[in-house]
């Protein structure tokens, strides 16, 4: 029987992090979405807060602000991401999408990954918040890692479909390797 006293168990190195391990469709969703610079940017379901920590690593002067309804996730998200918040690159807000409130026009981007709400169900009230949350022409992006639950069609044809109907333009299909999802510009006016 080996011997797991204390003395002979790994050790992690003293002050360094665990490794993050990054899920494809997490680092493949950050590629598509290519935050840079000063963007202000809007994360709709954050879950845990991997793919916030990538999005603040790429900002300067911007700012990410993360939302999810659920109270263990918006815990974690900060937990994992204590210095971007500490910066101020960093919000998280515990609500649902639906009940946002955010001054008119304050994000270049939003995204989404692996969020459901906007093929299962009617996404009207969250596509009215965008819509207004968004700046003219700010993109949305909603993605889905490539082992999703359902296939392209069923997931981008509904996605897209509403998009059209809520206003936004230039309704992209995007689909890689690693993920599928839809892309659009906001609208220019307000609904």
């Amino acid at each position: 029987m080996p011997n797991t006293s204390p003395q002979n168990r790994p050790q992690p190195a003293t002050g360094r992090r665990p490794r993050l391990v990054i899920p494809e469709r997490v680092r493949w969703a950050i590629e598509v979405l290519a935050p840079a610079g000063a963007e202000e940017i809007l994360e709709i379901g954050s879950g845990p807060g991997v793919a916030a920590a990538l999005v603040c690593e790429r900002l300067t002067t911007g700012r990410l602000l993360a939302v999810d309804r659920s109270r263990v996730a918006t815990e974690r998200i900060a937990q994992r991401n204590t210095a971007h918040m500490d910066s101020g690159r960093l919000t998280v807000q515990q609500c649902s999408l639906a009940a946002l409130t955010v001054p008119h026009r304050s994000f270049d981007k939003a995204f989404a990954i692996n969020v459901n709400l906007f093929w299962v169900a009617d996404p009207s009230e969250e596509l009215e918040v965008l819509s207004r949350a968004l700046r003219p022409g700010g993109v949305l992006y909603i993605l889905y890692g490539a082992s999703g639950p359902t296939g392209a069609d069923r997931i981008t044809g509904p996605i897209g479909a509403a998009l059209h109907e809520h206003g936004f333009t230039d309704v992209t299909v995007v689909t890689a390797d690693a993920g599928i999802g839809v892309a659009a510009r906001a609208p220019a006016t307000i609904p």
